[in-house]
């Protein structure tokens, strides 16, 4: 049976950083029911505290953040790249450890997000990019998606099962 990586605030659990949740949608719970979940928030996991200030990456670019680029800013001027790369390696260790090749990641935040990110500037723009952690499980060969595309993750998943002749119920 295939592991999959969520985000927590998508289970439910109050980690985000206004304190808030999302979710549980019906396919993570019955994710969860499988046992197929490995629960991770990268913020909390690297040292942040919940609630906590917002926080952006200048052109919403977590690979340059990886390479030493950009950092992580909150939206009162400091400088949280520490604790996003710090979560980014928990998850990472995480997809070693479970052999993880598909992860549900929080849409648009600076950590999770997979598609596009917000531009740094706490306006709410929207930019193309992805968060620290999604970056770097990319890098890793994992696929990540968002709570946007529970319907192509839960394909991807059924594909990957097939693939190698496993099911839920293995």
């Amino acid at each position: 049976m295939h592991k999959i990586l969520v985000s927590r605030c998508l289970l439910g659990h109050r980690v985000r950083y206004d304190g808030g949740a999302h979710g549980p949608f019906d396919l993570l719970q019955r994710w969860l029911d499988e046992g197929r979940v490995v629960a991770l928030c990268p913020e909390v996991a690297g040292g942040l505290p919940t609630p906590r200030p917002p926080a952006e990456i200048r052109g919403g670019q977590g690979g340059a953040v990886l390479e030493g680029r950009l950092a992580v800013l909150t939206v009162d001027g400091e400088d949280v790249t520490a604790a996003f790369l710090a979560g980014a390696q928990q998850a990472l260790a995480l997809v070693r450890e479970h052999g993880i090749r598909l992860a549900l990641l929080k849409a648009r935040s600076p950590s999770c997000g997979n598609l596009e990110n917000y531009d740094g500037s706490f306006g709410g723009v929207r930019v193309p990019g992805e968060g620290v952690t999604a970056a770097l499980l990319r890098r890793e060969g994992v696929q990540v998606f968002s709570e946007e595309q529970l319907d192509e993750a839960q394909r991807v998943l059924a594909e990957l099962e097939s693939a190698t002749g496993t099911s839920s119920a293995d």
